[in-house]
């Protein structure tokens, strides 16, 4: 199903954002909805789990990306396959902090063991709502101990009414299993590594070294 605008713009959704709060927002199939909002808190408070713990900076803004760019530990190969990963294969990706550098604040919530926890999905349909926010934390739609919502349905029933839900279920392909995003790490030369299963790996069998064999000769990397 080709990309296209939302039938509803979100202004629910815009509003939430600008008063700090979280939001439930689609990813296309076969990724789940994620919770996403302007404050790392507001994430973690929506999905029921401490406030202060890491989540992914959501850099679905090529500005951002540049800017960001300076700070990571990789060659310039490595960065354009690091962006090739998160725009192309939309995966969530760990990527390394020069040792001497001085990342700017918002970056501080998305750091584990000297890596920034990015996820860079830009996803057409929502191209307007996200434009106004080129800053976001994100995570999966799921409360602890329960699976990623699949559809908008199932982040209201998961979420509750307080948290805005844009239904972008018409888009996407019910009839697809659907998973939270794989998620690598990738090197300073490149390296590609698996850290977690997920939605873009699922197609190429259980072995991970598969997929990052698919990956690597689709777009580069150790």
């Amino acid at each position: 199903m080709s990309d296209t605008r939302l039938p509803d713009t979100g202004a629910a959704a815009a509003a939430a954002l600008r008063a700090g709060g979280a939001v439930i927002l689609p990813n296309p199939s076969p990724l789940t909805y994620v919770v996403a909002a302007t404050a790392p808190g507001a994430v973690n408070d929506a999905k029921g789990r401490p406030t202060g713990q890491e989540v992914a900076l959501w850099v679905h803004d090529d500005a951002v990306w540049s800017d960001l760019g300076p700070q990571l530990a990789l060659a310039p190969a490595a960065l354009r396959t690091a962006f090739a990963l998160l725009r192309e294969e939309r995966v969530t990706l760990l990527v390394p902090v020069r040792p001497d550098a001085r990342p700017s604040p918002w970056t501080g919530p998305a750091l584990r063991d000297g890596h920034l926890l990015l996820f860079g999905a830009h996803w057409s349909p929502l191209s307007a709502l996200l434009t106004d926010f080129p800053h976001l934390y994100v995570s999966s739609a799921n409360r602890t101990g329960q699976p990623p919502a699949d559809t908008a349905a199932r982040a209201t029933a998961m979420f509750g009414p307080g948290i805005p839900v844009v239904d972008a279920d018409a888009l996407r392909h019910p009839g697809t299993p659907h998973a939270a995003t794989t998620m690598l790490r990738i090197g300073s030369g490149g390296e590609l590594a698996h850290v977690r299963r997920g939605a873009q790996d699922r197609a190429h069998g259980p072995d991970p070294e598969v997929y990052l064999a698919h990956l690597r000769a689709a777009h580069g990397g150790g």
